[in-house]
């Protein structure tokens, strides 16, 4: 656990184990412990695992206004450089996701794979850009709390509501924590997002695409259209799972990612690294 300056705010992040760098990046409106059974897991299996609080999330500077997805890219790369980390596999979820396409579009020269866990990549409708201005504005009227408790039953699944409430409490928690106007200010830059479909299909390094088959906000449909764009993707779909397969399911998510880490072609600067042992998931080309 640590924290650095990084262009104009502070930076929360973890940076655990050694090898060669994976680099998740969480979702809206959560914050890097999302990502705790993949930093446990990876960590042992002889990854350097850095999972970063975006800004306006977990103990990274909230700051007003609007935070479009270059400037989350902008602060990872900052990150990554304090951190003296040149290549790595990099990893999101659902905005998290869209935050990796565009460091894809900045600086793929950097990146030697790439995981889409639940996201999609197509602009935002008119409709879709209203109803997230609108969100912004209730948030900093009402706080996260409303929201929150509105939005679990759709963030994980029913059947992780009914056998892990150990999950869908630390899913709420992290939504009630994070701060309204950074939450705000995602939502506004995520409305004028661009639209990243193209950019797939120019992709050069191994990509997994993960999605859960019961998750309403980016469905399997959303995970199949970018798996089709991908050359040479992989598919993994994670049964009983919604919109956070990795906390949800963490075990099967786990085996997913191990497998496609696997696959990796020896890098130049890092060499290879593996795990303790293969291990086979729900995965087709």
């Amino acid at each position: 656990m640590g924290s650095v300056k990084c262009r104009d705010i502070t930076v929360g992040y973890e940076d655990e184990g050694g090898g060669a760098p994976l680099v998740l990046v969480h979702g809206h409106p959560f914050d890097r412990s999302m990502w705790r059974p993949q930093t446990e897991h990876f960590s042992r299996a002889g990854w350097r695992v850095i999972v970063p609080d975006l800004r306006g999330y977990g103990e990274s500077t909230a700051v007003p206004g609007t935070t479009p997805l270059e400037t989350f890219a902008r602060d990872l790369r900052a990150l990554l450089d304090r951190l003296g980390v040149d290549r790595f596999v990099l990893g999101g979820l659902s905005m998290g996701g869209q935050i990796v396409m565009e460091c894809y579009r900045l600086f793929p020269e950097r990146i030697r794979g790439l995981v889409f866990a639940d996201t999609f990549a197509a602009a935002e409708t008119e409709e879709g850009r209203a109803g997230r201005q609108a969100m912004a504005a209730r948030l900093l009227h009402e706080g996260m709390a409303g929201y929150a408790q509105e939005v679990l039953a759709k963030m994980v699944s029913a059947h992780t509501l009914a056998h892990r409430p150990d999950v869908a409490a630390h899913v709420l928690a992290m939504m009630t924590a994070t701060a309204p106007e950074g939450a705000a200010a995602a939502l506004r830059g995520r409305a004028e997002r661009p639209d990243y479909r193209d950019l797939l299909t120019r992709i050069a390094v191994p990509a997994l695409v993960v999605a859960g088959t019961e998750d309403a906000y980016t469905p399997v449909s959303d995970a199949r259209d970018i798996h089709a764009r991908v050359p040479d993707a992989t598919l993994a779909l994670i049964e009983r799972t919604a919109h956070l397969p990795n906390l949800e399911r963490p075990e099967e998510f786990n085996a997913v990612l191990t497998e496609f880490l696997h696959s990796l072609p020896d890098d130049a600067e890092g060499g290879s690294v593996r795990t303790d042992r293969p291990v086979s998931g729900s995965v087709g080309r």
